[in-house]
Order: C-alpha cells, then structure tokens, then sequence
C-alpha cells in the first residue's frame, strides 16, 4: 500500500538556529500546494529510503510553499541527519499529503501554547493561525539556550509579539517558565496546545492533569515513540479476520515486519507509534500499547492499536484486516 505524494523542489534550505535547518518547498510550476490548516505536516521521503514527518511552519495562507525546520540528532535514526546532509536547495523530493492530527479547537475561548525546542514549528503556525483570525490566545515558548531558538526573529517581527514569552534554561531565572502560574493564569476554558521534547511535555500536561484540566482541553503532538522494545517482548500471534490466517510475532519482530513478511502490507509511515498513519481495528485479544498516538481512553478501550509499534498482552490479537 500507498499514499499519495507529491514531487516537490527545495526552493529554499537555511541555517535557522544552531542545529536546526528549515526547509522550503514548492512545485515545480509554481501552482498553489494542496491546502493545510495549523498543526499539521508532512511525510518526507529522503534519501536510503528514509520516511520522517515533520511539521508545516509557514501561515496557511502562504498557498504556494510548504516551510518545515529539522533539528539534527545525533542519536536519532539517521532521517535528520539525511536531509541537513544530503537534501540541497535546488533538489527535488517526494512529499506526502498533508495531514493533521493537531488541528486547533475551533471554539475554543482561549489558546495557551507551549512550545518546546523544534515543536516550535507547529506551535508558531497555530499562533499565525489564531492571530489572522483575531482569535485570543498566549504563547510560551522554551529553549535550553538563545542560539537553539528557531525564528525568534520571525516572532519578533509578528503581530502577535505581544502575546509571545521566550524562556531559556541558561538565562536569568526570573524568565524560565512558571509553569503553574502560566497554568493558573488561563481564562476559564482554555485550550493546552504543546509540543516539544518528550519531558518537556509530559511535564506540561501533568502539570495540567493536576490542575483538572479536562483532556478535551489538552491537545499535543509527540515527535518520537514512546516505549522501546525491550528484552521483556515476548512471541504472540495475529489472526487475519478477512482470511483467518494466523501469523506468527516473534519477540524480536513488529506486528507490521510479520505481516510484510507474509504478503500482507500496511500503510505505515513513522514506523514510532506517532503519525497514526497504521492504526488498525482489533476486534478480539489486549493490545500492549506502545504509542503516542491514542489517547489514554482510545488505548483503554483496546478496539484499536499501532502495529507499527504495539504487540500483545494475549496470545492471539484478531485484527479487522
């Protein structure tokens, strides 16, 4: 299986802040891109057969251009380091359609949004978003230091400076965020939007949790995966509802490389339990989730899991395939 893409060229490729590069898109002909709102991004396809996602950082109204900014890890798995180090202004590459499982409430009263490291890139689009719109909204945005920043002058420079607080871990202490005061200060109703490191937000929306902040409140996008495979994985099996087949899931195995391996293909993209692409309907066994995808009561409920990444509390999961 497929998704659509598009063939694109690097119009632009920048030096944005330290370790970071943003990335600039158009067609060839200079046509409008397919529309996008806040929050949402893209399947990149990069060099040695690399799929990675990022965010679109440029206003949604800016139709002839995809922007996105890469961080580059040195312990990820190889797809920043592919595009800072081989991808060129003047190439062309393959993206995807884009999709957004971070969309803004619509009628939300108020926005507060928190912005860790590169989660910036959605985080500014969502402010670019709410200001044309005149809708009220905070951002706070967060950094280890000035020069890992990404457009500060961008925001700088914004109408909505005003609303934009930066906090830096070696600054004066007077300016890092207060979490609980930014938390206690949100008008009645206030939708939580963030995105950034791992720690980052999950301090964030426990800090909101214990404030009894309801989770239709707290909207977030995680860039990685949230539970490895371990020593502790053990062998279970699939059944195929559609043909009944039954595949075997080795300890050292995805549910998804099983399949593959028996003929059967599913969309995948992230391959870390993020981008939702290969969600799956389970119609009989437990899932052992391992993503960051499903919200807590979507995993309870256990009626559909990420085979990308997720295995089996069971010995036999029957999946809607």
């Amino acid at each position: 299986m497929s998704a659509a893409t598009l063939t694109v060229r690097v119009a632009r490729k920048w030096q944005e802040a330290r370790d970071i590069c943003g990335f600039e898109f158009v067609s060839d002909d200079g046509s409008p891109l397919p529309r996008f709102d806040a929050g949402a991004h893209i399947d990149v396809y990069l060099p040695g057969g690399l799929v990675r996602q990022y965010s679109l950082c440029n206003h949604p109204e800016l139709g002839d251009r995809y922007q996105i900014a890469v961080l580059r890890d040195a312990e990820g798995r190889g797809g920043s380091r592919a595009i800072h180090d081989e991808v060129r202004q003047g190439d062309t590459v393959r993206i995807g359609m884009p999709r957004n499982q971070f969309p803004l409430a619509p009628d939300a009263p108020h926005h507060l949004l928190l912005a860790g490291g590169i989660g910036v890139t959605p985080i500014l689009c969502m402010a670019e978003r709410l200001f044309s719109s005149g809708a009220p909204f905070d951002m706070h945005y967060c950094a280890r230091s000035t020069d890992r920043m990404a457009f500060v002058e961008r925001i700088d420079a914004a109408g909505f400076r005003d609303r934009a607080r930066f906090h830096v871990d070696d600054g004066h202490p007077a300016q890092r965020l207060d979490l609980p005061a930014v938390l206690a200060a949100a008008p009645d109703g206030t939708h939580l939007y963030v995105c950034g490191p791992r720690g980052f937000m999950e301090a964030v929306l426990n800090a909101a949790r214990e404030r009894n902040w309801a989770d239709e409140r707290l909207h977030y996008e995680f860039f990685g995966g949230a539970v490895a495979s371990s020593g502790a994985d053990r062998a279970f099996q699939v059944r195929i509802a559609s043909s009944g087949k039954v595949i075997d899931v080795p300890a050292e195995c995805t549910v998804v490389a099983a399949l593959a391996a028996n003929g059967i293909d599913v969309l995948t993209s992230c391959e870390q339990g993020v981008c939702g692409t290969c969600v799956t309907r389970v119609l009989e066994g437990e899932p052992d989730h391992r993503d960051s995808y499903l919200t807590e009561a979507e995993q309870a409920a256990g009626d559909q899991f990420m085979p990308c990444c997720s295995r089996s509390r069971s010995d036999l999961l029957v999946l809607d395939l």
